[in-house]
């Protein structure tokens, strides 16, 4: 029974010391694994921006076409009241005031557009964005 405790104490003794071939291995192995997982975990981080930058865009333009749509709307309704979302809406959608949401109005519909590009997380990385809503005008019609 001795014999076998004092093979047992060995065999343990020497995985908790680490003596062997491996030694040292696993941080060689995370260095080369650890900018994958980066470059993975940011990718995914940007792509989840650029979600939410057409979103924010899809909203605004919803908006414009909501407040333009409306009997008797003043012609710049739709674009201001788009230009205001974005404002109260963050960074999420960069350099849309260039040229700004644009809303085109026919006699029975309303289309709203808003461009811009995504919040870079990735420096040099970001994509672009183009949302557009489009609804029918109210109007008096006989009936």
């Amino acid at each position: 029974m001795s014999r076998r405790a004092g093979r047992a104490a060995a065999v343990l003794s020497g995985r908790l010391t680490g003596s062997g071939a491996d030694r040292g291995a696993n941080p060689v192995e995370l260095a080369v694994v650890m900018p994958l997982i980066l470059v993975l975990l940011f990718g995914s981080i940007q792509v989840a921006v650029w979600f939410v930058a057409r979103s924010t865009a899809l909203n605004a333009a919803q908006t414009g076409v909501n407040a333009q749509r409306v009997v008797e709307a003043p012609p710049d309704a739709g674009r201001q009241r788009a230009a205001g979302f974005l404002s109260a809406a963050g960074d999420w959608l960069v350099g849309w005031q260039s040229p700004g949401p644009a809303c085109t109005t026919t006699a029975t519909d309303v289309t709203c557009t808003v461009t811009g590009r995504s919040l870079s997380v990735i420096p040099g990385v970001s994509f672009p964005v183009r949302q557009s809503a489009h609804g029918p005008v109210e109007r008096w019609t006989a009936g």
